[in-house]
């Protein structure tokens, strides 16, 4: 089983826990319009950049919701940086569940769908915090090329390639569920290199400061195979996108 542990290592220098970067992101919350004063909720925040840029450029408020006190101390660390501490805040617990105290304008999960069981427990749990008329914004990994043997789907980290969705069938999902799709962005091999590149080194870093942890020896084993695995498998097969839904 994976160990959370290995994931705040490799991704403790990121801002953004997704294959997007601040440019897409940005781009983002430009065009999806919202009003200066906007309410936000983004369940599994991670370091809460999209929260913190968002407030900071376009005037939102908000709360994040992590389970990871390492990225929440980054998240609160970053708000003070940008200036936006009055405007959002973050709140260590369980995204999985977790219901605003008041409706809000945007409910996020970009990119933790677990959170909910899959792509239609999280709509419907985000859906749980949102006005009449509000905005939904999901992150969520689709199939580029479908893997067919047996060591693409291994390469890829799953049991079957049911697992996910082609990007037109997973569109159309949403409209399934009763969404409208206004909006999308979606990671490209560039954003999908400078999320899983940076890890490598953070994770060398790591495994030479730390040589008697317990992890250490996991650590190089990934070190040793990853970058290998990503350009043969994750860059080939995977794509991913955030995307911005709206009731119907």
């Amino acid at each position: 089983m994976f160990d959370l542990r290995i994931f705040s290592i490799r991704e403790s220098r990121h801002r953004i826990h997704n294959p997007l970067t601040e440019r897409q992101l940005a781009d983002l919350g430009a065009r999806l319009d919202l009003p200066a004063g906007a309410s936000v909720l983004d369940l599994a925040c991670g370091s809460g950049e999209l929260l913190a840029t968002w407030a900071r450029d376009l005037g939102v408020t908000g709360l994040g919701v992590d389970l990871n006190p390492d990225f929440l101390a980054h998240a609160r660390a970053r708000a003070a940086e940008l200036g936006v501490s009055d405007a959002v805040r973050f709140v260590e617990a369980d995204a999985a569940g977790y219901v605003a105290d008041e409706p809000v304008d945007v409910a996020a999960c970009v990119g933790a769908t677990w959170i909910g069981g899959g792509v239609p427990g999280t709509l419907d749990l985000l859906s749980r915090s949102l006005r009449p008329g509000g905005m939904l914004l999901v992150g969520e990994p689709y199939w580029r090329t479908v893997p067919t043997t047996a060591e693409q789907l291994a390469g890829c980290g799953v049991q079957s390639a049911d697992d996910y969705l082609t990007l037109p069938d997973l569109l159309a999902s949403f409209g399934a569920q009763g969404y409208d799709v206004v909006e999308m962005v979606c990671a490209t091999e560039e954003s999908w290199d400078r999320y899983q590149g940076p890890q490598w080194l953070t994770m060398r870093r790591w495994a030479d400061t730390h040589p008697d942890h317990e992890l250490h020896d996991e650590v190089r084993r990934l070190l040793a195979t990853e970058p290998q695995q990503y350009a043969a498998f994750t860059r080939v097969h995977f794509g991913w996108g955030v995307f911005a839904l709206i009731a119907r």
